[in-house]
Formats: C-alpha cells, structure tokens, sequence
C-alpha cells in the first residue's frame, strides 16, 4: 500500500497464511459476522491460486458474506478465486462435448484424478452437465456454479454435483457459466476397495433393488462414480464373472 500510496486511514492490516490461518480463521470469521469489508490481497500472484486464501472464502460462505474478485485474466481464474474450493492443483477443462455419450467419456478421464476442474458450459446446457458429471465424477463431489462474473448479477452457487444438477435441471440460467468442480474426497478415494469387494456390496444390493438403484447405493456407501458401477452392476445381473 505504501508503494502504491494508498492510505490506509486506520484501517487493520491481518496476515494471513498456512501458519497462522487457523488462528485467524475464527478472527476473520468473528469480523465478518459483525459486517465488516474485508480485502484480501496476495505478496504476489494471483489471490486464492495455490495460496491459502480459499479457506477465507470458505469462512465468508458460512457467514452468509459475499465474496466478489478484481477481474482477472481468465474466467477461470477468477471463478476459482470465489468458488471456495482447492486452488492448490486444478485443470482448465474448457467446453466438454456436446453430445452425452461423448462428455461421459471425457469426464470418465477425470474420476480419479485428485485435483480441481474448471470447465466452461452454456447456460441451456449446464444442466446436463452437472448431471452427467454427478453420475461419472460421483454425486457428492462438491462443486460450484460461477455466472456472470464481475456484472451486475454475478452469482455463485455451492453444492454437491447432485444438488447442482437437480437446481439447474429444469432452470437454465442466464450469462456466461463457470463451472467449478472440487477434488474427490479423499476418505472416498482413499478406500482400498477391490473389485470383489465391491461386487459382493453390490450383489447384495442386487439382491433387493434395481439395477440403478444397487449401482446409487454403493456409490452413496463408498464414493465410487455411479456410473461405474452401474455398468458392472448389468455385467453383475446377467451373471457375468470377469476372470
């Protein structure tokens, strides 16, 4: 600020970073609440990219406070900054294919892959996308919907993949659309399920539900996408045994 001669007029200067954000986490929070502006401005880079400033937005999230970004170079840069999620690792996606069965498999690319994806999508489209990404990517991955940023209505809308796409599946949104889709959860990732295993979770499921039905319960019981286990799940009901 000195550099730049901007006066700081009593205003409070905070540091933040990885050692002491947890202290000053419930300090940033507790300011929030009580209605104050807060600016967060990075020694250098971009704010939020690789930089533990996310977290900040996580806490201006659960206080209900907005969270707004000086206009980057690239709206995927600038969704990234607002939309809460891990910055620390991420890949620009652009436009998936239009056609379903072509974005499935593109999106089959990325399951296990631990990092943030940003992608661009029509508003008329978004819908479909947050539906298949829900079924490939796994229904609780949470993500964020960013539109029109830096305009008059930017909004940005926070959930999980199935939330999102039941939101927007019959309310295509105005404005250009960001799509911000966070890492898989790692107690979810970091289960050492075999295949056997699985199959044995979702014969039993086999046993009392539909196919569709087995493939969203073992998905909800350990993470895995839906859509895999869907299709093992009709190999699985037609006594199909992979050797």
């Amino acid at each position: 600020m000195d550099i730049h001669a901007i006066p700081s007029n009593g205003r409070r200067l905070i540091s933040y970073n990885d050692q002491n954000g947890a202290a000053r986490r419930p300090q940033i929070e507790a300011l929030l609440s009580e209605g104050a502006s807060i600016a967060y401005a990075s020694d250098a880079g971009t704010p939020m990219i690789a930089d533990p400033g996310y977290r900040l937005v996580e806490v201006a999230r659960a206080v209900g406070a907005p969270v707004h970004a000086v206009p980057g170079a690239s709206a995927a840069i600038t969704a990234l900054m607002v939309a809460g999620l891990p910055t620390d690792r991420f890949m620009f996606l652009g436009f998936l294919p239009i056609k379903t069965v072509a974005r499935c498999r593109e999106l089959e690319d990325f399951v296990t892959l631990k990092t943030t994806l940003v992608l661009f999508e029509s508003p008329r489209r978004l819908g479909a996308l947050l539906r298949d990404a829900s079924e490939v990517l796994g229904a609780s991955r949470e993500a964020a919907v960013v539109r029109e940023l830096t305009k008059t209505y930017e909004e940005v809308r926070r959930g999980t993949l199935s939330d999102l796409a039941v939101s927007y599946r019959d309310n295509a949104p105005k404005g250009e659309i960001v799509v911000v889709i966070g890492p898989p959860d790692p107690k979810a990732t970091d289960q050492e399920l075999s295949q056997d295993e699985l199959d044995e979770m979702l014969g039993r499921a086999l046993a009392t539900h539909s196919v569709r039905e087995a493939a969203k319960i073992v998905s909800d019981a350990t993470g895995h996408a839906k859509r895999a286990l869907y299709a093992r799940a009709v190999e699985l009901s037609r006594g199909f045994t992979e050797t």
